[in-house]
């Protein structure tokens, strides 16, 4: 099997930070919760379609050996990620094993930069962890800055009918986590005006 033949679990990709995107790995279809990382191959695939975000990209040979440990760290991550994002947008109490999944992952990779040097100086991410625990633990490093940032205020919950996914406002008018959200909830609003007409 080749990594470009790796089948993906469904999961919208909408360029939100890393960690938001892992958290929309659990989408909904038609007011259904779907799990976007079901397998091995869901996992590898969800790496290898953000894998250009990662300061140290898994290779394809990373890709192919990934397996039931990555699986179960990725959904483990995802679900406190998940848990973390609907406290911030709703308020509450953070569960204390999303928190203590978090910092479990950001501890599982010591990372470094080395020095390389070609036609001119360049640093290159080192780990002496697996690539895909790598991954993780620069999610994970990424979740705590979110939700202790400046960010963690614009966290939002996309509004439109059936989506379960979360975003960062990034502009004012932002309300939803897609244009195809936004097409859906006015699409809702405009059935509703007119069945509430009569028409």
């Amino acid at each position: 099997m080749k990594v470009e033949d790796l089948e993906n679990g469904g999961a919208p990709l909408l360029g939100e930070a890393l960690p938001i995107e892992l958290a929309n790995a659990t989408y909904a279809v038609r007011g259904r919760l779907v799990d976007g990382l079901q397998t091995v191959e869901h996992v590898a695939a969800w790496f290898r379609d953000n894998g250009e975000r990662f300061a140290e990209p898994c290779t394809d040979a990373d890709l192919l050996e990934v397996g039931a440990g990555e699986l179960h760290a990725t959904r483990a991550l995802r679900d406190a990620i998940r848990a973390l994002a609907g406290v911030a947008v709703r308020g509450g109490e953070a569960p204390s094993d999303a928190v203590a999944e978090v910092n479990r992952r950001v501890r599982a990779a010591a990372r470094w930069r080395e020095l390389s040097w070609g036609e001119r100086p360049s640093a290159l991410a080192r780990s002496a962890t697996p690539p895909v625990t790598t991954a993780l633990a620069e999610i994970a490093q990424q979740a705590v800055d979110l939700f202790t940032g400046d960010q963690a205020a614009d966290l939002r919950a996309c509004q439109a009918p059936g989506c379960v996914l979360y975003f960062v406002k990034n502009h004012p008018r932002r309300e939803w986590c897609s244009a195809g959200c936004g097409t859906r909830a006015r699409a809702a609003r405009h059935y509703e005006r007119t069945k509430a007409a009569g028409l």
